[in-house]
């Protein structure tokens, strides 16, 4: 009894860093200081003059308030795209799309995964670190993948997590059904590189990463996924791989993250005696909002849409402001335009997933508790699986104030078995590498989507949801 009352716990994260093997190297972008300054010719709704005169008009944000980013500028990254490590045209296609390796039956064959050498404990694995105080794990996993790969990233589907004695830090096996001695619990996500001019931008929200010192990180490999396995030095990494593996085969190569917002604490309706649409979020609220930025910057969101109502405005203004980005208004997702129409609100919803999935573009939508409610109970039909479904909560509130849910989409209907379409596209080596894994102990465009002539366009339907992650962010 006194024994398990000491165990100590170390909450650790990181994930699995991918590109296309035939990519243009991704930039070795050093990471800039926080005070670093950004600029950006769009209008932004908040404060334009927070980004001023760093940036070439060339690499900056385009268009007024209502408008997309341009699919050609900074907001279409070279590297780092969820799923799409290629450079993406003004048409919505990808270099990738030219040579097709997601149809291929040897997709794993096509894209490299990075594994780090640590000289203290000599061994090979993901890299990943310690969480440190005031973080989230979602937050330590990009900064440590940063600080170890050297390149900046933007987090995908979550893997899973692994547990293991502190004392068997760097041994080739680490399982254990000893509960009583002090171990370290790591979670795991796919991650993708992102391109200085995002990394640039997002750096006032996120925070600073510095490059892991020498005596922690030594060596940076590519390898493939087969390699990777043949070099990892533990099984509980190996056991990463195959649900890295499990990912792929679900599509999550090609997923995007579309990030529900509901804005922040907002004044009392009672006492509030102006217009609910100006009804504002509390100085509480707003802390909520600024610490919510730190996680929204972890998906890398290229593209914020909001409610025109102040309250789900001002939850995302922070964001915007820091990352130089224009907010767009969507005005069928407004308390009272939803309660008139159900309907076009979510068609506009749609829209704007067909988007970020023609665009290649993670995107965040800032709105209302009735609205995400009715969301809900369309998106919760798009889920790979009834038990991923089950995360969208049918009940009000539906989720808290101030907090996120990410969705990663994937084109391509779900099925019984929680698969997409495509789901077989690594099925040859996909197949050796998990059922290897098994043998070991398991461990623990230029403007926006028409929404007001939604019925005329070819709506995104056939969507599949493939993870669900929810976003809580740390007041203290």
């Amino acid at each position: 009894m006194g024994t398990n009352s000491m165990r100590r716990i170390v909450e650790a994260a990181g994930g699995i860093l991918y590109r296309w093997k035939d990519n243009v190297e991704p930039e070795q972008a050093s990471f800039p200081s926080a005070n670093a300054n950004i600029a950006t010719d769009g209008t932004i709704i908040t404060n334009a003059a927070h980004a001023t005169n760093t940036a070439d008009d060339a690499t900056s944000s385009s268009g007024a308030s209502d408008a997309a980013p341009s699919s050609t500028g900074a907001d279409t990254p070279l590297t780092g795209i969820i799923g799409q490590a290629t450079h993406v045209d003004s048409a919505g296609s990808s270099a990738k799309d030219a040579n097709d390796p997601a149809s291929a039956d040897n997709v794993l064959n096509h894209i490299e995964l990075c594994v780090v050498h640590r000289p203290k404990y000599d061994d090979w694995s993901w890299p990943k670190g310690k969480v440190d105080p005031n973080e989230s794990h979602r937050h330590a996993a990009v900064r440590e993948i940063g600080e170890e790969s050297g390149l900046p990233v933007q987090l995908g589907p979550y893997l899973g997590d692994i547990e293991y004695p502190l004392s068997e830090e760097g041994s080739k096996r680490r399982h254990t059904k000893d509960r009583t001695v002090d171990t370290k619990h790591v979670q795991f996500w796919m991650a993708t590189p992102i391109s200085a001019i995002d990394n640039l931008r997002r750096t006032h929200a996120f925070g600073p990463v510095h490059r892991a010192d020498i005596g922690e990180i030594d060596e940076v490999v590519w390898l493939t996924p087969a390699e990777a396995r043949k070099k990892l030095s533990h099984s509980t990494d190996k056991d990463i791989l195959a649900l890295f593996v499990d990912r792929v085969q679900e599509g999550a190569l090609d997923a995007v993250p579309v990030i529900i917002v509901r804005h922040s604490k907002a004044e009392a309706r009672k006492l509030w005696k102006g217009s609910d649409a100006n009804r504002p979020i509390t100085p509480k609220g707003a802390s909520a909002a600024y610490a919510l930025n730190r996680e929204l910057a972890c998906f890398n969101p290229t593209r914020l849409a909001t409610s025109p109502w102040v309250r789900c405005q001002e939850t995302l203004e922070m964001f915007a402001w820091q990352t130089g980005r224009d907010m767009v208004h969507l005005d069928p997702l407004t308390e009272d335009a939803f309660a008139a129409d159900p309907d076009v609100a979510w068609e506009c919803l749609l829209s704007e997933i067909d988007f970020a999935l023609e665009r290649r573009q993670p995107t965040a939508i800032c709105m209302h508790r009735p609205v995400i409610g009715g969301m809900f109970e369309h998106l919760r039909k798009m889920c790979a699986s009834t038990a991923l479904s089950k995360r969208l909560i049918a009940k009000t509130p539906f989720m808290p104030t101030g907090t996120a849910v990410a969705l990663f989409v994937v084109p391509g209907s779900s099925n019984a078995t929680g698969k997409t379409g495509d789901g077989n596209n690594a099925a040859g080596l996909g197949a050796e590498i998990s059922a290897s894994a098994e043998q070991a102990s398991s461990a623990g465009h230029s403007s926006s989507p028409n929404h007001s002539d939604s019925a005329n366009q070819p709506l995104c339907a056939d969507v599949t949801i493939i993870d669900i992650q929810k976003v809580q962010p740390l007041v203290y």
